[in-house]
């Protein structure tokens, strides 16, 4: 059992030491736990830093993608390293790595295959009073869409189990947190949360600049997942919004055309209930458009999730690896060698003694270089005297 644990990363090189210190190298359940990082195109030392602090994987994007990217490029590494879980945490040390093995522990027991930390985000000092409103209603917003129980929806401390992450395909540009929770609930992803714990800010978020900018942003979101994902619901709930007044434009027109005896009068119910009447024709139009393209959705993203399945029995390396401390250091020793003092590489035949290195081609007769005799005939001619035996004197 494999434990990678994944940080996107932007410019951190002065908040990755203090992350990199809280994180677990060992984990009750799983054998080998390993860190990664996705650099997304960061201008400053972030990866010479990861590497000085001990990271073991390194994905290093060729220029700034946003958080959304990175988070997709490091749910693909982790799978084609061998992954069995992987969590996913942020760079700025907001969540406390201790809780690590408190968020793996349903996927361990095999209760979940996603796992959603839970900042109770009403506990947070840092947290403003609008903010922790627009938090709870954008929740219940994400959980009507996905018919989870997420209470935390925008937590970017979460656990995925290998099944999990292959499933996952975050088409947002802007963050992943959302989109994912929805995906799970609409795929065979079971989804639970648990309670964690979080750190002082260290510095402002860098994914809004404002609180009206996170709501634009995030409502944004939502709308086009749960058009992704439920398009029949949401344009027919929005034509029915629009149907029924329609109708009762048109039912008021009619009473009063009646009731006075069908004099001309009241034109604007009518042209009111007309264009009413048009846009719920067309929003429950694009209903049935968005139905049926959620099905070509449906059979694309079984395609994706097949395609990486062959890849992973394939072998197939992730994009954008680099190796982290240990694989760096191992890939060094061959090159100090190779630099070593030619006499310590001279072959064993140079350091051989002279003795036993006479050239055969030096002009002395082949007897000389024959072993001594030892008596028997095929030894060839003796070097020292005669036996006097052997001659009978």
């Amino acid at each position: 059992m494999k434990l990678i644990i994944q940080i996107p990363c932007f410019d951190e090189e002065e908040q990755l030491p203090l992350t990199l210190g809280h994180l677990p190298r060992e984990v009750p359940g799983v054998d080998a736990v390993e860190w990664l990082i996705i650099d997304d195109g960061s201008s400053d030392r972030t990866v010479e830093v990861a590497r000085e602090h001990g990271v073991d994987h390194v994905v290093r994007l060729t220029n700034h993608k946003g958080l959304a990217a990175a988070f997709q490029a490091g749910l693909d590494a982790g799978l084609k390293l061998g992954a069995d879980v992987i969590v996913n945490t942020d760079a700025d040390n907001q969540y406390d790595g201790a809780d690590i093995p408190k968020l793996v522990e349903p996927i361990l027991r095999g209760e979940a295959d996603m796992v959603v930390g839970d900042r109770r985000v009403n506990t947070v000092e840092d947290f403003s009073w609008p903010k922790k409103r627009l938090q709870g209603v954008g929740s219940w917003v994400v959980r009507q869409a996905s018919s989870t129980e997420v209470p935390d929806t925008t937590s970017g401390f979460r656990a995925y189990n290998r099944e999990a992450a292959l499933q996952m395909q975050v088409v947002s540009k802007f963050t992943y947190t959302l989109e994912t929770i929805i995906q799970a609930g609409k795929l065979l992803v079971a989804v639970d949360h648990v309670p964690i714990r979080t750190n002082p800010r260290t510095r402002q978020s860098r994914l809004f600049p404002s609180v009206g900018a996170y709501v634009r942003r995030n409502a944004l979101t939502i709308f086009r997942v749960w058009a992704q994902y439920e398009p029949l619901k949401l344009f027919w709930t929005g034509a029915l919004i629009l149907g029924l007044p329609a109708l009762a434009l048109f039912i008021r027109f009619l009473v009063l055309f009646v009731a006075h005896g069908g004099k001309a009068g009241h034109v604007q119910s009518l042209i009111l209930g007309a264009v009413l009447f048009f846009g719920a024709m067309l929003l429950g139009a694009l209903g049935v458009i968005g139905d049926l393209l959620d099905a070509q959705r449906t059979l694309s993203q079984r395609t994706f999730e097949r395609v990486r399945r062959i890849e992973l029995q394939l072998g197939v390396q992730p994009s954008h690896y680099e190796p982290g401390a240990a694989a760096a250091a191992e890939a060094s020793r061959p090159r100090e060698a190779s630099r070593a003092p030619a006499a310590s590489r001279a072959p064993a035949a140079s350091r051989a003694p002279a003795a036993s290195r006479a050239p055969e081609a030096s002009g002395a007769p082949a007897a000389s270089r024959a072993p001594a005799a030892s008596g028997h005939p095929d030894d060839g001619p003796a070097t020292g005297p005669p036996d006097r035996e052997a001659l009978g004197v």
